[in-house]
């Protein structure tokens, strides 16, 4: 599954907060030099750690001035405008931590029914100095810089010093990630350069598991009928093969697919999700009654720790764009070949992908001759590498210039994380005249098994499979609209004018699906054709 919008460009959080403090505030707590101990201010201040960073002041006042400055977050104007008494700015506190450590800098806080949760009475830091200071929100705002003692202007002259020194430390970090960024493209072997790939990669991982914790994707997820409704289908008209079973649901999300398992008899349900949807789905399950059944666990599959060996079932809904955009797949196989049992069950059992030519003059006017003329105004620079990025779009039939060509069968119970790099041969007849060759439209097809033997017919669509009485389902465009559309890849064709094909003309060609790099989530897509004397080649990147 995939959403756009969360997961990208989210900062740094996971190793700049932690209960114990970064090794960053630590090179900087300057309480450790000599003379530190001799300062005894007047009052009972202790040292606060920032909202949105782990940076640590010497009080109340300090802190909300630079957060204010800084990250133009005014606590003390949000506690005035929302009426909020002593719990709920404690639920506000706690609710911004835990949305900055999850990546999201900009937390809403238009309304106090966003955190109004009592999950936010828990702290996220351990021994936040900042919820222990709450009462001296109202004297932090009155307090003047004059009528200091000597201690205070000692204590001053020190908070400086330390602001010069996180200013110095975050225009390094800042000089470090500018470098970052414009090395990331460039192939280097060295040990430093493969440290910072690495460092890209594990914030890319984070945002993408921060990405599920909204509501939004879950919802689109669970209204998609086509997707939820074959899960459900399956699971219920099979209770016999999940009866005292025990089951795997990787990504679990909300659980619903753990509920539809356990509902239908299995013995033990363990959900793993490594985003904070699992504390959501937690409170789910308890609520509809399947506390004793399911197990929840926070993680990583590759990294958790599961209540048994093996597993007789593995449910998981793990596909993307083009199925294999977003990389889970490789998280299910390793969960397959760690805890599944000899002879056990994968559900979904079987996926293929499809490739079609696309001609339509309409969807190139709409999504590429449109910046040409806006308003009247040319807006021709947002061209600038429109060809380069599949798009995610739903096509109308009549866009597929010829039958789609089956490229790729995944059965999913034997096949191996290295065979999701690959090329592969298409050739297509048109079935009519066209004025030109638009593109290409990529999708799946799902099919659900009742047995780690079954197989499907070589060239398998859904349509004939419905008909025998299995479940499965297509994401292409002959089928009900899903979540996951089609992936669009327009060909440019640049100044040259592309030329007109007849019907009965062949085209061949070659499909690649590479990953942008081996840890990375990101897809690149590749395609070489043939119209019988017209060649071209072109790759697409689907982010």
């Amino acid at each position: 599954m995939s959403a756009s919008d969360p997961r990208r460009d989210l900062p740094e959080t996971d190793d700049n907060f932690s209960d114990s403090g970064s090794s960053t505030s630590d090179e900087l707590d300057i309480t450790k030099d000599e003379g530190w101990e001799d300062v005894e201010p007047d009052d009972d201040s202790q040292p606060i750690v920032g909202l949105f960073s782990a940076d640590v002041y010497p009080d109340v006042r300090s802190m909300l001035k630079e957060t204010k400055e800084k990250y133009n977050f005014d606590l003390r104007r949000i506690q005035k405008e929302l009426d909020l008494d002593f719990l709920d700015t404690i639920k506000l506190v706690n609710y911004v931590r835990s949305e900055v450590r999850a990546g999201n800098t900009k937390p809403d806080v238009s309304s106090k029914d966003i955190f109004q949760d009592e999950i936010y009475m828990r702290p996220v830091l351990e021994d936040d100095a900042l919820l222990y200071s709450l009462d001296d929100l109202g004297e932090a705002e009155g307090e003047g810089e004059t009528s200091a003692s000597n201690a205070e202007k000692r204590v001053l002259e020190l908070q400086e010093q330390l602001e010069r020194l996180q200013g110095q430390f975050s225009e390094y970090r800042l000089a470090v990630q500018k470098s970052l960024d414009d090395q990331l493209s460039k192939e280097d072997d060295s040990k430093a350069s493969t440290q910072k790939t690495t460092d890209r990669l594990q914030e890319a991982d984070a945002d993408y598991f921060t990405s599920y914790s909204y509501n939004t994707i879950h919802e689109s997820m669970l209204k998609d009928a086509i997707r939820t409704d074959s899960y459900r289908d399956f699971i219920y008209e099979n209770k016999r093969l999940f009866k005292d079973k025990v089951v795997l649901d990787v990504g679990c999300g909300t659980g619903i697919l753990s509920m539809f398992c356990a509902k239908a008899g299995a013995k033990m349900v363990i959900a793993v999700d490594n985003s904070n949807i699992i504390e959501r789905a937690r409170e789910i399950v308890y609520d509809n009654g399947f506390g004793d059944v399911i197990k929840c666990v926070r993680g990583k599959i590759e990294e958790v720790t599961l209540p048994v060996p093996q597993v007789d079932i593995i449910v998981s809904e793990w596909m993307g764009y083009g199925l294999l955009f977003e990389a889970m797949f490789d998280s299910v196989i390793y969960a397959r070949d760690r805890y599944l049992a000899p002879g056990g069950l994968m559900v979904p059992s079987h996926a293929t992908l499809r490739i079609a030519p696309l001609a339509d003059p309409d969807f190139v006017a709409s999504h590429i001759s449109f910046w040409n003329d806006v308003y009247g105004f040319k807006m021709s620079s947002m061209l600038l590498g429109i060809h380069d990025e599949a798009q995610v779009r739903v096509l109308p039939p009549s866009s597929i210039a010829a039958d789609s060509n089956l490229f790729l069968q995944l059965p999913l119970h034997t096949i191996t994380k290295e065979e999701l790099s690959f090329v592969k041969n298409f050739e297509f007849t048109l079935k009519e005249d066209i004025d030109a060759l638009d593109g290409f439209a990529v999708w799946f097809d799902i099919f659900f098994m009742p047995s780690c033997t079954s197989t499907i017919p070589e060239n398998a669509v859904p349509a004939d499979m419905q008909k025998l009485g299995f479940v499965a389902f297509t994401t292409g465009p002959y089928g009900p609209e899903t979540h996951w559309q089609q992936v669009v890849l327009l060909i440019n064709h640049g100044k040259k004018e592309p030329a007109p094909l007849k019907k009965g003309q062949v085209i061949k060609g070659q499909i690649e699906y590479r990953k942008k790099s081996e840890k990375s989530r990101l897809l690149d897509i590749e395609v070489k054709w043939d119209t019988e004397g017209e060649s071209g080649k072109q790759g697409w990147s689907l982010q």
